[in-house]
């Protein structure tokens, strides 16, 4: 099949969050299959990429339009993108291709192409990439759908879910979803990229944190969402009776570093809180090694991957019920779970996997079980390839 991928930001804008990796997960495996991939991007989120623009280039095998927004600081600060060449191209392409995968809706990088795809009847799925809610910036989004997102998602041939909570939660925003346009496909989970891990006590030498420290780590963006307020009030709780305690806050700032920082100085925790930006390759590994609890508090995901990798790193983790993977670490018995919001119940929640390191060693060996039965990327691809055989016989 030759078929086009659409992402607002493509490796390697990892700053970017979970999207522009799974994209290109999902294009890997798809060119590993033997079909033709190409990706439509934009030249950067927090800065612009030093890459061509404007024209295809090789990126692992795939090739890549980054194309130029012509403010990057719209694109910074409001998440907006303006790729200005992209029309040009297509116009002449978008006819060429079988099928078209748009990861996220509200960007003009998918309204250009749903114009074209709709104008030369090429299907196409949508991906809302957990996206799709309203849960903040809710004017603009509204406004954008009333103009452009509804028509999108409307017409797509197949939306794909990674939960059931993202399903309920996008059909609450868009509730003309029919039935037939809804599937579910949990996020691959790249298992060879776990086989070799980093020697235990790396991180921890990085950055000057004893062996005697539990280590509370959290990884992903710093945003308002994230719920990292409960998190740091939590942690604070738990320190009344643990002393020997490091919050370990790996990930870029979006937003909500400066509102997070002004927390932790009014409850005296600097000297125990420490934030990374950043961490990729061996160093994203190294922090889940050493991490002795892993926490998602957020208000919402979609899925959560973060999840799965620090369970595949060996370590225990707690995960807010608002997040689409719950219902797996529930059903799976691999992690604990807690009311968004609920301090005390995470707080609770921390300790117990702290003082019962043999049960959160068991639930170790349920995930990575489960990831291995049921996320590996030859699963996940294969039921991705169905769904685009599905809408191209239609």
């Amino acid at each position: 099949m030759k078929i086009l991928q659409v992402t607002p930001f493509f490796k390697p804008s990892w700053e970017a969050g979970g999207p522009p990796r799974l994209a290109y997960d999902v294009s890997r495996s798809l060119i590993k299959r033997g079909h033709e991939v190409t990706v439509y991007t934009t030249d950067g989120f927090k800065y612009r990429l030093d890459v061509e623009k404007n024209q295809p280039v090789d990126v692992d095998g795939i090739e890549t339009y980054y194309f130029r927004n012509i403010s990057n600081y719209l694109t910074r600060k409001m998440n907006f993108l303006t790729p200005y060449y992209l029309p040009m191209v297509a116009r002449k392409e978008i006819k060429k291709f079988d099928v078209i995968h748009i990861h996220e809706h509200r960007t003009l990088l998918a309204v250009v192409v749903h114009y074209y795809a709709h104008k030369y009847n090429i299907p196409y799925v949508l991906q809302p990439r957990g996206s799709a809610p309203l849960l903040g910036k809710d004017k603009q989004k509204i406004l954008f759908d009333k103009l452009y997102g509804d028509n999108i998602v409307h017409d797509a041939d197949k939306i794909i879910f990674t939960s059931p909570m993202e399903a309920e939660r996008t059909i609450k925003t868009f509730p003309f979803i029919r039935k037939e346009q809804e599937t579910f496909t949990p996020n691959a989970i790249d298992i060879d990229y776990f086989k070799e891990l980093p020697e235990k006590g790396t991180f921890r030498m990085k950055y000057s944190v004893s062996e005697d420290d539990k280590i509370i780590l959290y990884l992903g963006r710093l945003n308002k969402i994230k719920g990292l307020d409960t998190l740091v009030k939590a942690f604070k709780s738990m320190q009344k009776d643990i002393n020997n305690l490091k919050l370990v806050l790996v990930g870029p700032d979006d937003g909500y570093k400066n509102e997070l920082l002004t927390l932790i100085g009014e409850l005296e925790l600097e000297s125990d809180v420490i934030m990374t930006g950043t961490l990729d390759g061996n160093d994203k590994l190294s922090a889940y090694v050493d991490g002795d609890v892993f926490v998602l508090p957020s208000s919402y995901e979609s899925f959560g991957n973060v999840i799965f990798e620090s369970l595949l790193c060996s370590t225990p983790v707690i995960v807010s019920r608002n997040c689409g993977s719950a219902d797996i670490i529930d059903t799976a018995s691999c992690g604990l779970t807690f009311k968004y919001g609920d301090v005390k119940d995470l707080r609770d929640k921390m300790d117990y996997l702290i003082s019962n390191p043999i049960k959160g060693k068991e639930m170790i060996g349920n995930g990575q079980e489960y990831v291995k039965e049921n996320l590996t990327h030859e699963k996940i691809i294969s039921h991705i390839e169905e769904i685009y055989h599905s809408v191209i016989k239609k």
